[in-house]
C-alpha cells in the first residue's frame, strides 16, 4: 500500500481544487489532490476544453484548457502529490487528523481535507438508443475536444440547454451545416444566445423541433442517418456526418454521502464564513458547497478556495498566529 503524508487533502482536480493547492501553498501549506479522471481540470478538461469561459478576471476570454493549464502552471512551485485515476473510498478520523483510503490502495494521513469535487462524479446523460455506444467517440460525441474535425461538416445538435445552444453558436462558423433538434418548442438556455442561434437559420443552422432521436444508422462507427420522431410518431430522417447530444450531466456524490455531512439537495452545506461543512477539518469549496446567497461561479470557487486556507491554517500551525500578506508584498512562497 502506497503511504502519503500530507497537509490538506483536496478532493478535485478542477480548476477550484487546483487553486487551493496555491492557496495553501502561499501559506506554506502542503497538499495532495485525489480524483477520479485521469487528467488534472475536472468537467473542464474532461467535457469542455474547447468552450470560451468569460467570467475569469483579466482574460477576456480564455478556454477552458487554457484555464487549466495556467493553473497547473501556477501551482508547480509547491510540488503537490497529485493522485489521478482513483476515487476517496473511506475516512477514518482520528480526533486530530485523518487516515484516507482511495481505491487504488492508496493511504492518505492529513490534518484537513477540502471537497472541491465539482458535481461529484459525473457522466453525460445519454440517448436511450440501441447501439449508439458503437458510434461514440467516432461519429458521437458528448463533448468536445477539438472543434475543428467539425469544419466544414454537418452536424446534429440535441437539447435545449446552455451548451446545445452555446455549441451550436460556435460550430456554426466553421461547419457546413447544423440541425438543432430539440424534443420541445421553448429552449431552457440564455435567452440571448437562443436569439442569436435563431438568427442563425439564415446562414445554416436548421431547426428540427418538436423532434428526439429515434434510432441511429451506419457502419464502423460512423453515422449515415439519424431518425427522428415527433410525439405524434411523424418520422424525419437526416443525414449527418456527427451527432452532439448535450443532455445534461448526470451527478453523484459518490462515497461523499457516507461521510456524514450535512447534504441538501445533494449539494454539502458550509459555513460561509469558513466554508467548513458540519464536521471539523471537513471544507467544502467549489460547486459542491452551498450556502445562502451562493453563486456557482468558478471565480467563486476561487475564492472559497482562500478562505478555507486561511481558516485551516490554525489547525495546522496551531501555535503560529497568521499575519496575512499580499502577495504583491510576499511573492510566491516555497514550500
Amino acid at each position: 500500500m502506497k503511504k502519503i503524508n500530507t497537509d490538506v487533502l483536496i478532493v478535485g482536480a478542477g480548476p477550484v481544487g487546483l487553486f487551493s493547492v496555491f492557496e495553501l501553498g502561499q501559506l506554506g501549506i502542503k497538499s495532495c489532490v485525489v480524483d477520479c479522471l485521469n487528467e488534472i481540470g475536472g468537467q473542464c478538461s474532461a467535457l469542455y476544453p474547447e468552450k470560451p469561459i468569460y467570467d475569469i478576471p483579466a482574460y477576456p476570454v480564455i478556454n477552458a484548457q487554457e484555464l487549466i493549464l495556467n493553473l497547473n502552471k501556477q501551482i508547480k512551485p509547491f510540488n503537490p502529490s497529485v493522485l489521478l485515476s482513483q476515487q476517496v473510498e473511506k475516512i477514518i478520523d482520528l480526533d486530530n487528523s485523518f487516515k484516507v483510503f482511495t481505491s487504488s490502495n492508496t493511504e492518505i494521513s492529513t490534518k484537513c481535507i477540502f471537497i472541491a469535487a465539482g458535481n461529484g462524479a459525473f457522466g453525460p446523460n445519454k440517448p436511450p438508443i440501441r447501439n449508439i455506444e458503437k458510434f461514440e467517440n467516432k461519429s458521437v460525441f458528448y463533448s468536445i475536444k477539438n472543434k475543428s474535425i467539425f469544419d466544414n461538416k454537418t452536424v446534429a445538435i440535441a437539447g435545449g440547454g446552455d451548451s446545445a445552444v452555446d455549441w451550436a453558436i460556435e460550430l456554426s462558423k466553421n461547419a457546413k451545416k447544423i440541425f438543432f433538434i430539440h424534443r420541445r418548442q421553448k429552449l431552457r438556455a440564455s435567452p440571448k444566445n437562443v436569439e442569436v442561434l435563431k438568427n442563425l437559420e439564415k446562414k445554416n443552422v436548421e431547426f428540427i423541433i418538436p423532434f428526439q432521436l429515434d434510432s441511429i444508422n451506419g457502419t464502423n462507427g460512423i453515422i449515415s442517418e439519424l431518425t427522428l420522431k415527433d410525439l405524434d410518431n411523424n418520422i424525419k430522417k437526416i443525414n449527418t456526418d456527427f451527432f452532439l447530444p448535450f443532455f445534461g450531466l448526470s451527478n453523484d456524490l459518490g462515497p461523499i454521502k457516507n461521510w456524514e455531512l450535512e447534504i441538501e439537495k445533494n449539494i454539502l452545506k458550509v459555513d460561509q464564513a469558513t466554508c467548513k461543512t458540519s464536521k471539523d477539518r471537513i471544507y467544502a469549496i467549489g460547486d459542491i458547497c452551498t450556502y445562502a446567497g451562493k453563486l456557482k461561479l468558478i471565480l467563486t470557487g476561487f475564492s472559497e478556495a482562500a478562505i478555507a486556507a486561511h481558516d485551516c491554517y490554525k489547525t495546522i500551525y496551531p501555535e503560529k498566529v497568521l499575519h496575512f500578506e499580499y502577495s504583491t508584498t510576499k511573492g510566491i512562497n516555497k514550500i
